[in-house]
């Protein structure tokens, strides 16, 4: 079936009052985005509440309800078939032929529901609604009215053309992107941290990230696939600046002056403050992470006090109540699970101590980074001069 239209859906959208607006029109701008790289001509526009997509010509019905299908801010997308107004006798005829091409299987229940928006159409909504059920009962026998709870909702919406759909294919939901400004995520190549990203953009926060390299113990192959896990999340998120750090030196320097089951939280330590060096610069409000309490030694409340104690921006953990299997599951859904357990190690794993300390005290953390007083300071500084910037589309 060739549809012409659709009517896009949005959720909480709807409760914000006299700023709903700026977010209906942010969220025209990413689904504008989204539909770029489709082939075809695409005109989005907003009209009474709702936002719709007119298809113009040729264009990949699959593609584009993919890339829908991945606009924060969308509920619900609705395929509509659009009807040239040429009286009511032939709108039945079409309405009948829409079902037939629709539904292959006719033994379900439906539900016709009208909205009339042209006021000078001789019928009204009620009488839109009866006759054009009416007409689907007598062409499809096995088809029963359910005026509650319908297995099909055929919607009529009567306009200069008529609207007609009656599926309603489920969208990421959430708020549009750049909506409550931009945050910095921590990025490796594991399963958590891009989910992690996934789930701050579904509340409508833009991303950056920072990847920590350390060559030659880690390979080309490891940063590759952190910049493809940047890919996938920014089919959502949109572009995403990605820093590149190269941490080898730090590492080395830790390892080398600092105890061996401190090094997992002093090196995270460093992370965090390198991380925040560029969110301050570009001008985020906070660092994102996919710490989960408890999955690892650096992650139990101990630990992740000591890593909070270096920011000064806020830290969002949205995977700190999940168990890996639900985090797995996210994963999954947005395609980044296949990826993330490719077997190529990050700077995380390749320094770990055989027994790190899961009680992490402050003070004693402090201590100890002070042997690192030195050089600590022109390695940090080097490391984020010579940070690579990626531009993620």
């Amino acid at each position: 079936m060739r549809f012409h239209t659709f009517l896009l859906k949005y959720g909480e959208i709807g409760i914000k009052g006299k700023n709903r607006y700026l977010f209906e029109d942010a969220l025209v701008r990413q689904v504008r985005r989204a539909l770029r790289e489709v082939e075809g001509e695409f005109c989005v526009y907003k009209k009474q509440a709702r936002i719709y997509v007119d298809c113009e010509g040729e264009y990949d019905y699959e593609e584009t309800v993919d890339k829908l299908k991945k606009v924060f801010g969308l509920v619900g997308i609705c395929p509509v078939v659009r009807l040239a107004e040429n009286g009511f006798e032939e709108l039945k005829k079409e309405v009948v032929a829409y079902m037939d091409e629709m539904y292959a299987d006719k033994n379900f229940t439906f539900k016709v529901e009208s909205r009339r928006s042209k006021k000078t159409y001789p019928k009204n909504s009620m009488e839109i609604s009866r006759d054009l059920g009416e007409a689907i009962l007598e062409a499809f026998p096995k088809i029963r009215v359910d005026v509650h709870h319908p297995d099909v909702l055929v919607n009529i919406e009567v306009r200069d053309e008529v609207y007609v759909y009656s599926q309603i294919i489920p969208g990421a939901g959430g708020m549009p992107v750049g909506t409550n400004g931009k945050a910095m995520l921590l990025l490796s190549g594991g399963i958590d941290s891009p989910v992690a990203g996934y789930m701050v953009a579904k509340r409508g926060v833009g991303l950056e990230a920072t990847y920590f390299h350390a060559p030659p113990y880690t390979s080309e192959r490891a940063k590759q696939k952190v910049v493809d896990l940047a890919k996938k999340v920014a089919q959502y998120s949109g572009p995403i600046k990605l820093h590149v750090v190269n941490f080898t030196d730090i590492q080395l320097y830790i390892y080398d002056r600092c105890p061996h089951d401190e090094l997992t939280i002093i090196m995270r330590r460093y992370m965090m403050r390198i991380a925040e060096h560029f969110a301050k610069e570009d001008a985020c409000l906070g660092l994102i992470t996919g710490e989960s309490i408890g999955q690892v030694a650096s992650q139990t409340m101990q630990s992740l006090a000591a890593t909070n104690d270096v920011c000064t921006l806020p830290v969002y953990r949205p995977l700190i109540g999940f168990d890996k299997q639900e985090i797995v599951d996210v994963a999954e859904r947005i395609d980044t699970y296949e990826t993330s357990i490719q077997p190529f190690e990050d700077c995380c794993t390749i320094f770990v101590a055989k027994h790190p300390v899961t009680k992490p005290s402050i003070e004693v953390i402090r201590r100890s980074e002070e042997r690192l007083s030195e050089k600590i300071d022109s390695l940090f500084a080097e490391a984020v001069r010579t940070a690579e910037v990626i531009e993620i589309k």
